[in-house]
């Protein structure tokens, strides 16, 4: 259980002290009548109703979601409060409170027996009624209201309370001052007590309605915050200036007649107006930081589905709003404001309907997300309005995503590097001439038979450049994403050892199964499945570190207000989930794909990645990496993947895009990104392949687009296209219908 205050836990320590309950007798100075009424009501049973032991509770302290340097993300509170020593409160507002709650206050021992008569008569001869509580057992009632306010007993708060009620608030204050300074008790119930709405606490309070710290408060403005204790929502300043102004004016009153202020003090603060500086503290992912909502409320949901936080959802939920948790991220909060500037700007959210774009960056051997963006506006719930909606686009359903975006030829690296696992080099030859696989059996070990099979329905992939239906070296094919030289690897291998190697590099599909690529469908070689972007990112960053995966984590550390701190993911690697030779091999392809087709010499430090474009061209990619940062670029229509929602045809951002490829919209906004992303980490050269490179991009001719095929007239992205109908995920096709491979995923770059 977390810890109190050291106030806090000298009360709730001897709540346990069984001597507490004759407390009353030895120490409570009360008119015998009220003593005897007491009893009459209660008698002997009030002893009996009076807990042996309170278990420790905290007052409730707001958390903060901070970044990888200490910056404040979001907060998140059930009672904005700021706890603070007595002296760093004005000596102004401590006057104030005592003049007007307890003006005694350093005289009794808990109860004060001439307020209490003074009460009694006032109550008995006029139509209101007054209190008679001091600061001691104001302090007692508020902790006994928070114990029973997180433990969902019934509250006696004041108003509610019947005699036992009273008498027990009495014992425990006399208790109470055996066992704390004055000081001390007064520090606890400025920083307990009630002030406004969900404001707790003096300093918080002093934020609120004056933007300053409790420490600077001057006369006029401690006693008004003094006078709102009484009722606090009624006299709120905001809403009711002449009550508020009325109650201040009374309190200055009590602080002159009891010398805490001069006359002229007195006269100049009452004729002062009522200044306020609200400056409230938001709370919850919607009022985070503009652009880091997403990353918010990923990291919220990290902790709510943690165990460590409490045993089921609710609890986690008021440990995130009453704990005073400090939750260190791994975001970088400058990659992250870029990374929102560029998905805004590349890909307007209010410009076409259903149009959005994101980036998330991870970090090589630790897998710290270090950026999580896109082009939206954070709303909670359903979508509002045009650019407004709930949906992570980054993240897989658990998290707060979708379903997410179908890969495309980003997945084409992983295939080759199965050709390379299979004893097969790079430079070495594929038959891209084949483009019927009717009746096909695709090898795959792992599977009923040894091999997936397709159906009658049959599978002709497709190309998007002509004279690409014939032999061709793999790096070749790689480069100029030619679908049937990864289908021809892909027969050349086996199925399995590719899903097993996108298993090794942590791809599985986005939604709530998160599911791996199942094999026994081979059209998935040509990304028909739908993974987040930060998957993919994850995935690439295995490319990109020599083989060692690392789970993606977004949270170093937790520590609550008492210093307790709670465990969180470590950093999760596995040295050589991928071949470290083949990848310096493949690298040598995908370095040349991202200087040549993406950067256009616009980077000057050393890069990689692919490009990837659904059937539709209605999502795009370019996932690149350096030897630290790894980033998934995307931009797409995140309502649906059919030909109505395409890209294809449309301005966005300004720019008119006749096909709507990788190469074209994602790469460039990846390029704008890492800009500034790429500098500030470390971009050094990736590992030299020790045989055979050159030139990919050539072999004989360079390729030409074909008409029948694409409509573009560049050699920039040899969009794929097929025959397959589009309107389905490959993961719901069996292995023998793999016609309708739904890939819309083969239009690609």
């Amino acid at each position: 259980m977390l810890k109190s205050n050291p106030v806090l836990s000298k009360l709730l320590a001897f709540f346990g002290i069984s001597a507490l309950l004759g407390a009353l007798g030895a120490g409570m100075l009360l008119p015998a009548g009220i003593l005897a009424g007491a009893t009459a009501q209660v008698g002997t049973e009030v002893l009996d109703q009076l807990p042996a032991e309170l278990n420790e509770e905290p007052i409730s302290v707001p958390s903060k979601i901070l970044d990888q340097d200490g910056n404040e993300i979001a907060t998140f509170y059930a009672e904005d409060r700021t706890p603070v020593k007595l002296e760093d409160i004005s000596q102004h507002m401590i006057d104030a409170i005592i003049a007007i709650e307890d003006e005694r206050f350093y005289e009794h021992s808990g109860v004060d027996p001439e307020g209490l008569a003074r009460a009694m008569v006032h109550n008995v001869t006029s139509d209101t009624q007054q209190g008679a509580s001091t600061l001691t057992q104001q302090y007692v009632n508020n902790v006994l209201v928070n114990y029973q306010n997180l433990n969902g007993l019934r509250t006696t708060v004041s108003g509610t309370k019947d005699i036992p009620d009273k008498v027990r608030e009495m014992k425990l204050a006399v208790a109470i001052e055996k066992e704390m300074t004055k000081d001390e008790i007064l520090e606890g119930y400025l920083n307990i007590v009630l002030f406004s709405g969900r404001t707790y606490g003096v300093e918080a309070a002093s934020r609120l309605f004056f933007d300053k710290s409790a420490a600077d408060l001057n006369i006029p403005e401690s006693a008004l915050l003094a006078g709102l204790v009484q009722s606090p929502n009624a006299l709120n300043p905001e809403t009711n200036p002449e009550g508020a102004t009325n109650r201040r004016n009374l309190v200055l009153g009590n602080m002159h007649k009891q010398g805490f202020i001069t006359e002229q003090e007195y006269e100049e603060a009452v004729a002062s107006e009522i200044e306020l500086d609200m400056n409230p503290l938001p709370s919850g992912c919607y009022h985070a930081k503009d652009g880091f909502e997403y990353f918010c409320d990923y990291v919220q949901r990290l902790i709510l589905a943690d165990p460590a936080f409490g045993p089921d959802r609710e609890s986690r939920q008021s440990m995130l709003d009453r704990a005073g948790l400090k939750i260190t991220t791994t975001l970088d909060s400058e990659l992250q404001q870029k990374a929102v500037e560029t998905a805004r700007d590349n890909v307007p959210a209010a410009e076409n309907e259903g149009f959005g774009s994101a980036l998330v960056t991870v970090q090589q051997n630790t897998g710290n997300i270090k950026a999580m963006a896109q082009n939206t506006e954070y709303a909670v719930g359903d979508e509002t309005e045009r650019g407004e909606i709930s949906l992570n686009f980054n993240v897989d359903n658990q998290w707060g995503g979708g379903g997410g975006f179908q890969l495309g030829s980003t997945l084409k690296p992983f295939v080759f590097m199965a050709w390379m696992g299979a004893g097969n080099s790079m430079r070495d030859t594929v038959d891209a001439s084949r483009n019927n696989y009717d009746g096909a059996r695709f090898p795959a070990y792992c599977l009923d038979g040894g091999y997936a099979k397709i159906g009658t329905d049959g599978w002709r992939p497709k190309n998007a450049i002509r004279d690409m239906h014939k032999k061709m070296r793999a790096d070749y094919g790689l480069y100029w994403s030619i679908n049937t030289a990864t289908v021809a690897a892909a027969y050349a291998t086996d199925l399995c050892a590719i899903t097993d190697i996108t298993t090794a590099a942590g791809i599985h599909g986005a939604g709530p199964e998160q599911k791996p690529l199942d094999p026994s469908n081979p059209s998935f070689v040509l990304g028909a499945y739908e993974v987040s972007p930060l998957t993919m990112a994850s995935a690439y960053s295995t490319l990109a570190s020599g083989g060692t995966y690392c789970e993606p984590r977004a949270i170093e550390s937790i520590v609550d207000a008492e210093g307790n701190e709670y465990s969180v993911p470590p950093v999760q690697c596995s040295p050589g989930a991928l071949n470290a030779d083949n990848i310096k091999e493949l690298n040598n392809t995908l370095t040349q794909l991202a200087d040549k087709r993406i950067s256009k010499g616009e980077l000057d430090f050393p890069i990689a990645g692919k490009t990837g474009t659904n059937n539709f061209e209605s999502s795009t990619w370019f996932i690149g990496y350096t030897s630290e940062l790894s980033t998934a670029s995307w931009v797409g229509n995140y309502r649906g993947v059919g030909p109505e929602y395409t890209l294809k045809g449309k301005t966005i951002g300004g720019t008119y895009f006749e096909n709507a490829w990788g190469s074209e919209i994602a790469g460039p906004m990846w390029v704008d990104y890492m800009k500034v992303a790429g500098p500030k980490y470390e971009t050094k050269p990736f590992p030299e392949f020790d045989g055979p490179t050159g030139d990919v991009s050539v072999e004989g001719t360079a390729p030409r687009p074909d008409d029948s095929d694409s409509s573009s007239s560049n050699d920039e992205d040899s969009s794929e296209s097929s025959d397959s109908s589009g309107d389905e995920d490959a993961e719901n096709n069996s292995s023998d219908n793999d016609s309708n491979e739904s890939s819309d995923s083969e239009n690609d770059d």
